[in-house]
């Protein structure tokens, strides 16, 4: 999935390492002649990048960023409460993730993207969903769940 660079900072051995919207963070290293990225060893270089776009494979995975923190919760909801705009296609804005959990009961969740996921959600089961990617639940039964949005602080 395409992101944007937000900004760089080097990790504890001096690799640099590429800021993205949707908060993954991505070695960008230059190790010709596999990685050509000259760019990244100077300031100016990586200023010209900020802005640029990288693809995430951790958000075609849906993988949730590190360090992370609930700063809302919609729901609980049950079957007769589930809101009309989570039955079709939406989508979590910049900078904020998605996870929803069902406590009870079952549902389908489908999500839009380079890579889609479709899959049936059951009691204790969690889908983490990236930002600005549309999807959707569709109910199977009776179920009662919530959505948690998660950012950086």
């Amino acid at each position: 999935m395409i992101r944007t660079i937000t900004g760089f900072h080097q990790d504890e051995v001096g690799d640099w390492v590429a800021e993205l919207s949707c908060l993954h963070n991505q070695h960008v290293r230059h190790r010709p002649p596999f990685q050509e990225r000259a760019w990244v060893l100077d300031e100016a270089g990586r200023a010209g990048r900020i802005g640029g776009q990288l693809d995430c494979p951790l958000c075609d995975r849906a993988e949730l960023p590190a360090d992370l923190v609930v700063v809302r919760t919609a729901g609980p909801f049950e079957e007769g409460t589930v809101p009309q705009g989570l039955r079709r296609d939406h989508q979590v804005p910049e900078g904020t993730w998605g996870l929803l959990q069902v406590t009870d009961g079952a549902l389908g969740f489908t999500m839009d993207a380079p890579v889609s996921i479709e899959r049936r959600l059951t009691t204790g089961d969690s889908q983490a969903i990236p930002p600005t990617v549309l999807h959707r639940v569709t109910l199977d039964g009776p179920v009662r769940m919530h959505v948690d949005f998660l950012s950086r602080r």
